[in-house]
């Protein structure tokens, strides 16, 4: 972060009843699946499988050892032959959110840090999801510790992400140097009709080191919240910056012009890679700044997905 000073700010590190506190923005966001969903417990989404259940699919003609009290007696009047109704059943979707805290999170020169904009985004996408009757769980992780908590109803498993969230980074049961080793981890995790929700800057993400992303994609749907500092897409002027991180402090010198250009280089590069693999693998990625009001930004990002399946193409 730019040094503007020792004293905090709510943009540093939002506290536990901030987060929770979301919950009512949260009724705004539209996680509706883009396709039908394979799960395994009982829920608010419907499922690939037919059987008895919840939501009319169609009728066909009667077979023998079909039902009979699903009889559609009104297609059968209608085409003088038996037929049958048959339901898609409505199953549960689970939340994962891999939530990234590392040290390239901990930065921002307007409003907020990264990292407090990444725990705000979790906490309306957790809250979201449970009230829609879905289980959460997921992986917040810095460079010195992680918590990891398997979906569980009724927010039992997101305020302990939460609580996580609202700390200092933490220190003692190891944690993941990058975002890659954690997204490796939760791909282990993972069961097919899942949400998957990754919230980080991809800041180390490469090319070659990817196919976490894609092991999470074909396990159900995943949101890529890309989040950045105005900042990084545009170099400020030429200049020598006083910066502080980790409690250390240092000097980013910008005054040579290939300085700057390097550095929207290594951003633009960053974004397009993101923009490849969403594209490639018919990922939603949606971007929010550190000057954004996130409960908004998330509710429009969403919103176009929710277009986007309308129209039946990928985001």
């Amino acid at each position: 972060m730019i040094d503007q000073g020792s004293k905090e700010s709510s943009g540093l590190r939002p506290t536990l009843k901030e987060l929770v506190a979301l919950r009512g923005q949260a009724r705004r966001l539209d996680l509706a699946p883009r396709g039908r969903v394979l799960a395994t417990r009982s829920g608010g989404h419907l499922s690939r499988f037919r059987g008895r259940g919840m939501e009319f699919d169609e009728s066909r003609v009667y077979q023998p050892g079909d039902d009979p009290r699903n009889m559609d007696w009104r297609v059968t009047a209608r085409a003088g032959t038996p037929h049958v109704k048959l339901f898609r059943e409505e199953r549960e979707r689970p939340l994962w959110l891999l939530v990234d805290q590392g040290p390239s999170m901990r930065f921002g020169t307007r409003v907020a840090f990264k990292s407090a904009i990444a725990a705000q985004a979790a906490a309306l996408l957790g809250w979201a999801a449970v009230d829609r009757g879905d289980r959460v769980g997921g992986l917040v992780f810095d460079e010195r510790a992680h918590l990891e908590r398997r979906p569980a109803a009724r927010g039992a498993g997101l305020l302990p992400l939460l609580d996580r969230l609202a700390a200092a980074p933490g220190e003692g049961n190891g944690g993941y140097a990058a975002l890659t080793e954690a997204g490796e981890r939760l791909a282990r995790l993972v069961r097919p009709g899942s949400l998957v929700a990754v919230v980080s800057d991809f800041f180390d993400l490469e090319a070659g080191r990817g196919s976490w992303l894609t092991q999470l994609g074909d396990r159900g749907e995943l949101l890529l919240i890309f989040v950045r500092d105005p900042i990084e897409s545009q170099a400020p002027p030429p200049g020598r910056y006083p910066v502080a991180s980790a409690g250390r402090r240092g000097i980013l010198d910008l005054t040579a012009k290939s300085a700057r250009e390097a550095y929207r280089q290594q951003f633009e590069a960053r974004s397009a890679l993101l923009e490849r693999l969403a594209r490639g693998n018919g990922f939603h990625l949606l971007t929010l700044a550190t000057t954004d009001a996130v409960g908004p930004a998330l509710a429009l990002g969403l919103g176009a997905r929710t277009a986007a399946r309308a129209r039946g193409i990928a985001p």
